[in-house]
């Protein structure tokens, strides 16, 4: 079925709808948005003597909702110019537009009535064949086709959007009996290949899939926080990144979702699934209830679990919710012996495994938590979903969970788990009993890279959809060639190897430079090409901090001389091996993990990429070939009949406010990414895959190792004396401080090539010696040392 997306009409602006909007106005789609036009004028528009058919009132309801989406933060584009692909309009005078689109998405409010209504003017001017879909969280897909024709129900489906849409990967698709297999099939890959989304296919159940286990998840940790005696603070803390959950963990999400919203989809389960075991624990709590009846709703109405206040001195201070007292007090510091002694392993199984079996408390909670959902999943199966990784996928896209139910199981151990959930007076589902008769212990297993997942109707393995497109680096655990403590190298197939590494933030120290010169080694000697990627949260947050702040403060100058240079040498490796190097990033890609993304020879990145050069932050300079290969950049742009200042000036200017692309694609503006040349993956899932067929590619054309550049034009002292005044300008102005102004000084000293008489033509090595220089004179500095060991103690990573 060949169906191209050129134009969607998203009709409804709210919180969802604007956003849903936007985000396809990110992927390059040109976007109708639709909404109400106003039935009386507000105060400003009397002033203005306007009347309800001026066209600035017709649209302001939609015009106003879409401004404020995108003043929001997190912010809902990629970059701010793609809001030009978004037209707006009202339902009365525009919705004949809709029959120029290829997609219609319906996000009006939940109420059945007004949907059937939206769909009868819908279907007035919708030109057959066009998708329409609806985004609900609840309300049954099937009645929302009745009365409607033929050619609409074959093309109508449920696609339900997370919110924020840019940031929550989970789209749910549910198709209605009537919907044709071919548009489910479509959106299932459109959702997943151009939205960047993890496409579950659901059951047309009440709350679907995500929404179905994550409120009862929620109402589960209520029920047990009563009956254990704990608290807000408690229950936050150990619900949160310590087992690989959001950081808002529990009663922060429920704020952040609205406190309605979780009632209403707790009451909505209540209501229409009276056949579910656990019905019992979706009845609203005194507590919860108290909450709703005092409109204390969380975020939208400025207080719920949590009350942000100002303190002593204008300060932002943080209140929890007292569930006994109903007032607010200041928050609380658990104290568990379990969680403080599984806090330093980096690895979240080996954590999770051990929090599980602890005997205190948090222990306790652990084994009661995942006896109640252990118990409720096997039951969903096949009510809500007919493949269990389906579960796993929903709850990992949708409430950010990193393992899924089923996976947490397999991890404390089916057998094992089966027991504990009896032991709490709960039951499994018969088909998880019969599983374990037939000799099968796991719900996952994974073989020569592939994985499998236990198939309940055919009591089978069966393997993962999209195998292929998806490379899962721990799949690959038979495959590695070569490993040190920290990093290893994996055969990923046809050819190429990728080099993977497993550090604290993803940090970049000694043994993941080591690493990094074997797998180019290793690959110039054994394989057609080297990605450079891994699946940790964050690709890398630069260099270990720690080892230099050490170096630095012992004046060991010579040590940290050489890690410098080895730094640089890597990075040049990179650069200049005999095979195709492609460097995969997401998340934070910061100092040293954006100087690899400079060296190589193509960047694959997802969208989701936030990469700079932050090194200015602690009072350093690029020192890993970062300040060399911006100031290489900048000279390419050089043209005739353009100040040639300019380019390098912008280019100074990005390294100087240790800027940070918000997105991927903001990353081509910043130029650390290359028009033309480097690509973005929407969906993070696929970009080690991506990165792959790129090397393959590369290869493919007769990729030959590149010359080392003597060539690089630098402007001397023309251009240093420039930006050495416009430093001054800022330090002057009070907008630096002396530190920044020399640490900016001896980048803009770096940038200009130096105390050169004119401009001049210098080789790479030429500008490393000047930043090696620059950086190790820059380490002697206090001032610096203190913002190192200030990004030690807090553990948070330079920003700018």
């Amino acid at each position: 079925m060949m169906r191209h997306i050129n134009k969607v009409a998203v009709l409804g602006s709210g919180v969802m709808g604007s956003r849903i909007a936007c985000h396809f106005a990110g992927i390059g789609v040109q976007v109708l948005l639709l909404d109400i036009a106003p039935k009386e004028l507000n105060e400003a528009e009397t002033k203005k003597k306007l009347t309800l058919e001026h066209p600035a009132v017709r649209n302001r309801i939609v015009n106003d909702a879409l401004q404020a989406a995108i003043k929001s933060n997190p912010s809902p584009v990629f970059t701010k110019d793609v809001v030009k692909r978004i037209k707006t309009g009202n339902f009365t005078d525009d919705m004949k537009r809709i029959s120029e689109v290829d997609w219609i998405i319906e996000v009006v409010v939940e109420n059945l009535d007004v949907k059937k209504t939206v769909f009868e003017q819908v279907e007035k001017f919708r030109k057959p064949g066009t998708l329409i879909t609806s985004n609900t969280s609840g309300i049954p897909i099937h009645l929302m086709t009745e009365g409607r024709s033929e050619d609409f129900q074959k093309h109508f489906c449920g696609t339900h959007f997370f919110n924020p849409p840019r940031y929550l990967r989970l789209l749910e698709i549910i198709p209605t009996p009537h919907t044709d297999a071919a548009v489910i099939d479509f959106l299932m890959h459109y959702g997943d290949l151009y939205l960047g989304k993890t496409t579950v296919l659901c059951k047309d159940t009440p709350a679907f899939i995500a929404n179905r286990v994550g409120v009862f998840s929620i109402m589960a940790i209520f029920h047990i926080m009563q009956e254990m005696g704990l608290g807000i603070d408690e229950i936050d803390a150990l619900t949160g990144p310590v087992i690989g959950r959001p950081k808002s963990a529990t009663f922060r999400t429920a704020d952040v979702v609205g406190i309605d919203t979780l009632v209403k989809v707790a009451k909505g389960v209540m209501d229409n699934c009276p056949q579910d075991e656990a019905i019992g624990i979706f009845k609203i709590p005194g507590f919860l209830q108290k909450v709703v009846e005092n409109n204390w709703l969380g975020d939208k109405t400025g207080q719920g679990f949590y009350k942000k206040t100002k303190g002593e001195g204008g300060s932002k201070e943080i209140l929890t919710l007292n569930l006994q007292t109903m007032e607010y007090g200041p928050k609380q510091k658990p104290k568990f012996g379990s969680i403080d002694a599984a806090k330093p392993i980096e690895d979240l199984k080996q954590r999770l495994k051990m929090l599980a079996t602890a005997s205190d408390k948090a222990g306790e909670f652990y084994k009661q938590f995942h006896a109640y959902l252990f118990s409720y999943v096997s039951h969903r199966i096949p009510e809500i979903a007919d493949d269990l990784y389906k579960v796993d996928d929903a709850m990992k896209a949708g409430f950010g969970w990193e393992i899924g139910p089923f996976e947490s199981w397999d991890l404390l151990g089916v057998a094992a788990s089966v027991k504990l959930v009896e032991e709490k007076g709960l039951t499994v589902a018969q088909w998880v009993k019969d599983m374990l008769a037939k000799g099968i212990s796991t719900f996952y297993k994974t073989d020569n890279g592939k994985k499998f997942y236990y198939d309940v109707a055919s009591q089978a393995y069966k393997p993962l959809p999209g195998e292929g497109q998806f490379i899962i680096l721990e799949n690959f655990s038979n495959n590695i060639i070569w490993k040190n403590s920290a990093c290893s190298l994996i055969d990923i197939g046809d050819g190429v190897v990728c080099f993977d590494w497993k550090t604290k933030m993803n940090t970049i120290g000694g043994e993941v430079l080591e690493g990094l010169n074997k797998a180019v080694e290793r690959a110039e000697k054994d394989f057609r090409g080297l990605v450079v990627g891994n699946d940790g949260t964050n690709f890398s947050a630069g260099a270990n901090v720690g080892m230099i702040f050490m170096l630095a403060a012992e004046q060991e100058f010579d040590e940290l001389d050489m890690a410098v240079r080895l730094f640089q040498r890597s990075t040049m490796r990179l650069r200049y091996s005999s095979i195709p190097v492609v460097v995969a990033p997401h998340a934070l890609t910061l100092g040293g993990g954006c100087e690899m993304c400079l060296h190589a020879d193509k960047v694959q990145a997802a969208a989701e990429t936030y990469i700079g050069l932050v090194e200015l932050g602690v009072g350093l300079i690029p020192g890993g070939g970062g300040t060399k290969e911006m100031t290489l950049r900048a000279s390419l742009e050089f043209k005739e009949g353009r100040i040639e200042e300019e380019p390098l000036k912008d280019y100074f200017m990005t390294v100087a406010t240790a800027k940070v692309a918000t997105s991927g694609f903001e990353g081509f503006d910043m130029g650390v990414l290359r028009k033309g040349h480097d690509e973005i993956t929407m969906n993070p899932g696929r970009l080690i895959a991506d990165a792959k067929r790129s090397v393959i590619a590369l290869a493919d054309e007769g990729y030959t190792r590149p010359v080392e550049r003597t060539d690089i034009k630098v402007m001397g002292r023309g251009a240093l004396g420039a930006m050495l005044a416009g430093v001054y300008a800022m330090r002057f102005g009070n907008y630096i401080s002396e530190h920044d102004q020399k640490v900016a000084n001896k980048l803009a000293y770096v940038m200009c090539g130096g105390d050169l008489t004119e401009a001049s033509f210098v080789s790479e090595q030429y500008l490393l010696d000047l930043e090696r220089e620059a950086f190790l004179s820059l380490c002697g500095e206090r001032k610096t040392l203190e913002r190192l060991q200030s990004v030690i103690k807090t553990g948070k990573p330079v920003r700018n």
